[in-house]
């Protein structure tokens, strides 16, 4: 059975307005940014320990993946089934603050 990778709703909506606001700037950016985060999560199911551990979070196997020409990291937590993808956050806006969103 293989892995699945779910994204939560806030995760979902973040990856929506970050691809909308890049795609107002310049036509095809916000495919180019969807692309990128399609890129990331293909990495996590290859190797999925291989993202960054959050520190003081390591017990529940939180981790970060940067999203290539773009100032974002894809926050996920490794489950037996799944890998459920927390937040699309953007590097420099409010540091962490989907620590609190720990749970599928």
């Amino acid at each position: 059975m293989s892995t699945e990778v779910r994204f939560g709703p806030e995760a979902t909506a973040e990856l929506e307005d970050a691809a909308r606001w890049y795609e107002q700037r310049r036509a095809g950016l916000g495919l180019a940014f969807l692309t990128a985060v399609d890129d990331v999560v293909e990495s996590i199911l290859r190797w999925p320990r291989a993202g960054a551990p959050m520190a003081g979070l390591e017990a529940l196997d939180i981790r970060r993946v940067p999203v290539s020409r773009f100032p974002y990291r894809v926050a996920y937590l490794i489950t037996h089934e799944q890998i459920y993808v927390l937040a699309v956050a953007h590097d420099r806006r409010r540091p962490i603050y989907w620590r609190d969103r720990t749970a599928p």
